[in-house]
């Protein structure tokens, strides 16, 4: 049997599950996509809630790798990688944002990032 979902809830928790990186760099950003991924039921929501962690997992270990590079050449890789890394956790965040709320019935998914889930 074929079930429905509501394309403005789906567009909404899709769109919170990837926004939620925005509300801080630490742990409780996180909680939002798991909390979503446990308390929905629909299997589009479930999957861009599962690639919203994904995200934030690796938006964390590329900041760690760029803060040792940054340590050990006394800031030199931070100016450089810095702003990069910056640009590019904003830009993929708000192209995430933007394919949730146009394209509802697809989930996305993240170039370049590993998955753990």
């Amino acid at each position: 049997m074929q079930q429905t979902f509501d394309n403005d809830k789906r567009k909404l928790l899709s769109a919170l599950c990837h926004g939620s990186i925005f509300f801080n760099a630490l742990v409780v950003s996180v909680a939002v996509p798991i909390a979503i991924l446990f308390v929905s039921e629909d299997p589009v929501v479930k999957a861009n809630a599962k690639e919203a962690i994904n995200f934030h997992f690796n938006v964390w270990l590329y900041g760690g790798i760029i803060g040792v590079l940054a340590f050990l050449t006394l800031g030199l890789a931070g100016l450089i990688l810095g702003p990069i890394w910056f640009a590019l956790h904003w830009g993929l965040t708000i192209w995430a944002i933007y394919k949730c709320l146009t394209t509802p019935e697809a989930s996305v998914h993240y170039p370049f990032i590993f998955r753990l889930l």
